[in-house]
C-alpha cells in the first residue's frame, strides 16, 4: 500500500548516569574517588535509502526510541554509549515538526542524513569533582535527558516527467506503454488511487523517470477528491504530459480546469512546461470531432499531440517530445530556502511563577536539565545544585518575589523546600 504522509514520535537516548564510587584496595586506605562516567545516549537520525519508495513502513510503527547510554562503573569505567538509531526513508521525504509546522529537512539524495534528536551527554562520575580541598567528593551527575519530538513526514515523488489529467484520461495506460511500470488499469474513473513510477528508455544510455499522478478533479487545490494528497507529487517533476480524454464533451475545458487547479495549489505548477496530448483518437467518436477539437486548441495557441495510448499510436513521439523539452530546460539549481527564524534563547534564562500562596515554579532550560541530572540523595550533589541556583540568580529572584521559609519550589518534576 502506498503511504505518502505519516506522523511519528521520535526520541533520542538518555545519557548514562555517572557513578559515585571510591577505590578499595588492600594496604591503600585512601584510594580516592574512581566513579566512571555514563555513556552518551544514541542520536536519532534519518537517512535516505534509494531502494525505498513509500512511507508504508511507518504504518505499523509510529514510535522510535534510540538506545540509552549505560551507567558508569567503578575503577573509572565509562558506560557504553547508546548506538545511533538510523531511520531509513525514501528519496523525496520532507520532514516537519508536527507541533510547530517548521520544516526540518528535505531529503532528496541517497545517503543524505538529518539529525533530529541529539542523544544526551553521559553524567560525570565523582572522579571529576575531586579537588585539593575535597578529596572524597560525594558528588556525581545523572545522564543528560533525551530529546523527543513529534514529526510529520511527507513524501514527494521524484520524477523527471509527470503524467497528469482528469480521471480516466489514459495516464496509467500511457505509463505502462512507455515504461516498465505495471499500474492498475480500468475503464472507469479513479482506477489509480496512488502514484506510480516507471523508467522509460530514450536510447541505450539515456533513461527518464515518469510518474503517473492520479486523476484530479475540480476543487483539487482545496482538497477535493484526491486533492492535496497527490498534487504535491507534481511539484518535484520538471515537465508535465497533460493527457486529455478525447471522448470528453469539452476537451479544452478539461485542459483549462486542470491547469487552473495546478496554479491554485502552487503558482509554479501552472508555469511548468507541458506536452498536451489528446488521447483515444482510435475511437470513431473522437475521429468525427478531431478537426473541431484541434481548431479549439489552436485558437488558444496550444500545440496538441494526438495519440492513442491503448493502440500505442504516437506514444513514442510523446516520450521524445517530453524528453526534448526536458533537455532544453536550464540546469536546475537548488533554490536556497531561507531558514525559519527562531530567536536565540539563552539556556540560562529562567522564569518564576507563583502557583499558590506557598507554591512556586521555576522554569528554564539549564535549571530543569540540571535538576534531572542531580543525585538528590547525595549531599555533595545537592550543594552543587544550590550553587548553580545562586550562580544563575534564581535564589535572589525567589527572595525578591517573596518566597518564605518552608515554601515549596517546583523545578520540573521535582519539589524542593525553601530554607534560608
Amino acid at each position: 500500500m502506498f503511504i505518502d504522509q505519516v506522523t511519528i514520535h521520535v526520541r533520542s537516548g538518555k545519557g548514562g548516569d555517572g557513578m559515585m564510587h571510591f577505590r578499595r584496595e588492600k594496604f591503600v586506605p585512601l584510594g580516592g574517588p574512581d566513579g566512571g562516567d555514563g555513556g552518551k545516549g544514541g542520536d536519532l537520525v534519518f537517512e535516505v535509502k534509494a531502494t525505498l519508495n513509500t512511507l508504508s513502513a511507518f504504518r505499523q510503527n509510529e514510535k522510535f526510541n534510540a538506545p540509552d547510554g549505560k551507567n558508569g562503573g567503578g575503577s573509572q569505567m565509562t558506560g557504553r554509549g547508546g548506538k545511533d538509531l538510523v531511520i531509513y526513508v525514501p528519496p523525496g521525504t520532507v520532514i516537519f515538526d508536527a507541533d510547530t509546522g517548521d520544516l526540518l529537512g528535505d531529503l532528496t539524495e541517497a545517503g543524505q542524513r538529518l539529525l533530529v534528536c541529539k542523544g544526551g551527554r553521559g553524567g560525570l562520575g565523582n572522579q571529576h569533582f575531586a579537588t585539593a580541598r575535597n578529596q572524597a567528593p560525594r558528588t556525581a551527575e545523572r545522564g543528560e535527558p533525551y530529546e523527543e519530538r513529534s514529526l510529520r513526514l511527507e513524501l514527494k515523488l521524484i520524477a523527471d516527467i509527470g503524467v497528469i489529467g482528469l480521471p480516466n484520461a489514459g495516464k496509467s495506460t500511457l505509463l505502462s506503454v512507455l515504461t516498465n511500470a505495471k499500474p492498475k488499469i480500468g475503464d472507469y474513473p479513479f482506477t489509480t488511487l496512488e502514484p506510480n513510477l516507471g523508467v522509460a528508455n530514450i536510447d541505450d544510455d539515456v533513461t527518464v523517470v515518469l510518474a503517473d499522478i492520479p486523476g484530479l478533479i475540480e476543487g483539487a487545490a482545496e482538497g477535493a477528491g484526491l486533492g492535496h494528497d497527490f498534487l504535491r507529487h507534481i511539484q518535484r517533476t520538471r515537465v508535465l504530459i497533460h493527457m486529455i480524454d478525447g471522448l470528453s464533451e469539452d476537451p479544452l475545458a478539461d485542459y483549462s480546469q486542470i491547469n487552473n487547479e495546478l496554479s491554485l495549489f502552487d503558482p509554479k505548477l501552472g508555469a511548468k512546461p507541458q506536452i498536451v496530448v489528446l488521447n483515444k483518437i482510435d475511437q470513431p467518436e473522437v475521429q468525427e470531432r478531431l478537426k473541431a477539437i484541434k481548431a479549439s486548441f489552436k485558437k488558444q495557441k496550444v500545440n496538441l499531440i494526438t495519440a492513442s495510448a491503448m493502440a500505442r499510436t504516437n506514444t513514442r513521439e510523446i516520450l521524445i517530445a517530453a524528453y526534448q523539452m526536458l533537455s532544453d530546460l536550464p540546469e536546475e539549481t537548488l533554490e536556497e530556502t531561507l531558514p525559519i527564524y527562531t530567536p536565540d534563547v539563552d539556556p540560562n534564562q529562567f522564569e518564576i511563577v507563583r502557583e499558590d500562596e506557598h507554591e512556586w515554579r521555576v522554569t528554564g532550560v539549564a535549571i530543569e536539565r540540571s535538576a534531572k541530572m542531580t543525585y538528590w540523595e547525595h549531599d555533595g550533589s545537592l550543594r552543587r545544585f544550590q550553587k548553580l541556583m545562586e550562580r544563575l540568580g534564581i535564589d535572589e529572584a525567589l527572595r525578591k518575589a517573596g518566597v518564605e521559609e518552608e515554601d515549596t519550589v517546583h523545578i520540573g518534576n521535582f519539589e524542593l523546600e525553601w530554607r534560608d
